[in-house]
Parts: structure tokens; C-alpha cells; sequence
């Protein structure tokens, strides 16, 4: 399993969940857990997903998701779990 986190902030509007995870089913990368909250109009999501079974690689996706992220006038970052943890470490 090739674990990705992808973070979706910025100003609430319809269409932010779809258009991203319409991209992911389009491209055969699943949800394993996602959250989501809206706090005074700003939108903040969080999902773990697996990528292995999807025949691009985290970077093309990361990159695509910026380009959705930029289209749909919000912040979009994908990295891979073990990044995101190294990360986060305190």
C-alpha cells in the first residue's frame, strides 16, 4: 500500500470535494479516511488515501492536484505519508 496525504485549504465554495475526488476516482486512487470541517467560510480537508493501484506516480498526482487546487481557487498539497510524518515528528 503507497499511503498519500492530501490537505485541501481555502475559502468554502460548492464543488471542492467533488472536483477532487473525482480526480482521484478518475485516476484509481482510493480514500481511506478523510475529514473535513468548515470553520467561518474557510474549508480545511484531510484525506489518507492509497495510490498503489493508480498508474501515475505521487509526484504526478501532487502536481495535477495543484493544478485542480489553482482551478478551483484553493491550496492543495499530496504528499507521501512517510514525508508527512517526518514532517510532523515533534
Amino acid at each position: 500500500m503507497k499511503k498519500t496525504i492530501i490537505t485541501v485549504v481555502g475559502k468554502d465554495k460548492v464543488g471542492i470535494i467533488a472536483r477532487v475526488c473525482t480526480y482521484l476516482a478518475e485516476n484509481q486512487v482510493n480514500i481511506l479516511d478523510i475529514s473535513q470541517t468548515i470553520v467561518q467560510g474557510y474549508f480545511n480537508m484531510m484525506m489518507v488515501t492509497d495510490t498503489s493501484a493508480s498508474p501515475k506516480d505521487t509526484g504526478t498526482i501532487a502536481e495535477e492536484l495543484t493544478v485542480i487546487g489553482e482551478q478551483t481557487g484553493v491550496v492543495i498539497h499530496c504528499q507521501h505519508e512517510d514525508i508527512f510524518q517526518m514532517m510532523h515528528r515533534i
